[in-house]
């Protein structure tokens, strides 16, 4: 069901221009801001000098990466990072009225081998409607999508009926470190969306997902005397089929927000290391992976769900009983989180994009991998994800987004924006 737009609305909608949509989703895909790189610190000083040209108040700064690790809740990092700056823009930051959020992140993962692509990575091309290269949907253009609604607002004269903030930020592929540092620094709202890519459907809710790693212990010895020791590969075998096991008892009955996936909280080892001579028996595997975690799951009881089924494999085996594999918790820390029902944030940007594009409203569905959306609902803003491209294409050397997409979120951001007085 769509609604009439009213002459206001139909004014800012008419100020998306797609010209600039193009044109700075090229630019910024150029920038390789791969997570905790130098490059990434640069986008942010890019997008700076793009919130200012907008008129909005905005705030750059640069973390205090030791003071965020000492925080209680610091979602942890993966990658190495020597510094981390913050972004946020807001128009009439002293007006009354709910606050609006549109956030977006700036890091990219590595382009990984890159004989795969059909071009350089970090040179975007253009085919038709769809532009290729790495950050292309994840997030980039959700970036610009959130941009172009601002830049539409602005060009219009319409005046939203509460501040308009933008957030963003960095390092939200390896934990969120950006946004937690965002919200530490007291940049707050009433409501937010995050337009990350959600193949036209509405996502309310994130699963979580913890690293891990599995350090097993063998016995070294030459490879011709292989009896004499313990290989660790073979060691680790009973745990990796009680982690299989796990996998599934844990995916048994998922909410309904997840029931379309085949396995909504996934249970991966995504890294093997063992031995150090071809001719010798291993004496350590280290094997890292990635923990799913359940709707409103805490994280600690899926650490100690995991936990206990490691040592319970251990106790089971001859070797490993009196060597027990040893189990820690390093890198990103996502939790889950979801919009609580009945919010009207829901029904805000549905029918804004439906009445923007003259279409059914978006399904709603949840994500089976974590974002920032948890930090946010975490710290008590409703938040939501709706963005332009599929996250089947992310991470991967396939990664796309359409342009027309990018153009249909901005719209659907304006609308949601202007109709937004109902979210405090």
């Amino acid at each position: 069901m769509t609604t009439a737009i009213t002459a206001t609305e139909a004014k800012a909608l008419a100020a998306v221009d797609e010209t600039m949509i193009r044109e700075l989703l090229l630019e910024y895909l150029a920038i390789p801001s791969v997570t905790g790189t130098a490059d990434e610190s640069r986008m942010q000083h890019v997008l700076a000098r793009r919130l200012e040209l907008l008129g909005l108040d905005v705030d750059l700064w640069s973390m205090d990466l030791p003071a965020l690790r000492a925080t209680p809740g610091f979602p942890g990092t993966e990658a190495p990072r020597e510094e981390a700056w913050g972004l946020v823009g807001i128009t009439d930051a002293d007006r009354d009225g709910p606050t609006m959020i549109l956030q977006g992140h700036v890091d990219v993962v590595p382009p990984g081998d890159r004989g795969n692509w059909a071009q350089d990575p970090f040179t975007p091309t253009v085919v038709g409607d769809v532009v290729y290269g790495r950050g292309a949907c994840d997030m980039k253009a959700g970036v610009v999508a959130n941009l172009a609604a601002l830049a539409a607002i602005k060009a219009s004269g319409v005046t939203p009926p509460g501040p308009v903030a933008a957030h963003l930020v960095v390092g939200e592929e390896d934990g969120g470190l950006g946004a937690f540092g965002t919200l530490q620094r007291g940049h707050t709202g009433d409501a937010c969306v995050i337009t990350e890519p959600t193949g036209g459907t509405l996502m309310t809710a994130n699963a979580g997902a913890l690293t891990f790693r599995v350090e097993v212990t063998g016995k070294a010895t030459h490879a011709s005397t292989k009896d004499a020791g313990v290989s660790a590969i073979d060691a680790y075998s009973p745990i990796a089929v009680a982690l299989a096991e796990l996998e599934s008892h844990r995916n048994n009955a998922p909410d309904p927000l997840l029931s379309e996936y085949a396995t909504p909280y996934a249970l991966s080892v995504g890294t093997l290391r063992a031995g150090d001579w071809a001719s010798s028996v291993p004496d350590l595997l280290v094997a890292e992976g990635r923990l799913g975690v359940r709707l409103g799951e805490d994280p600690a009881a899926a650490r100690a769900e995991f936990e206990t089924c490691v040592a319970d494999a251990c106790a089971r085996d001859p070797w490993l009983r009196d060597h027990p594999a040893v189990v820690t918790w390093p890198g990103g820390a996502f939790a889950s989180g979801r919009l609580a029902a009945g919010h009207p944030l829901r029904d805000i940007v549905a029918g804004a994009f439906a009445d923007a594009t003259r279409r059914p409203r978006p399904r709603e569905r949840g994500a089976p991998y974590g974002s920032d959306l948890r930090l946010y609902a975490a710290a008590g803003i409703p938040t939501l994800q709706f963005g332009p491209g599929d996250v089947a294409v992310a991470h991967s050397p396939r990664e796309c987004v359409k342009l027309s997409d990018v153009a249909e979120v901005a719209r659907t951001l304006v609308l949601t924006v202007l109709r937004g007085g109902s979210v405090a």
